[in-house]
């Protein structure tokens, strides 16, 4: 399935006019924007949280190959 062109476009537009009316929509595209910016927060959080999973399990495998050559040595 290909992308609407720009007729296709203009009817979208005026059909949304239709049903939400020209007042409702800057609150509509506001309510929009929250929800993008919530997603994205949350991605980033998700993120950020693999992120210190994958340190912690680096930290501590080097702490284990550390006690493992000092046991090793003795």
């Amino acid at each position: 399935m290909s992308m609407p062109g720009g007729f296709e476009w203009i009817i979208i537009v005026l059909v949304i006019l239709l049903f939400f009316g020209a007042k409702r929509i800057p609150e509509l595209a506001r309510g929009l924007g929250k929800g993008i910016q919530e997603f994205r927060r949350a991605s980033d959080d998700i993120k950020k949280e693999i992120e210190k999973g994958k340190d912690d399990i680096e930290e501590s495998t080097r702490y284990k190959e550390k006690e493992t050559a000092e046991k090793s040595e003795n």
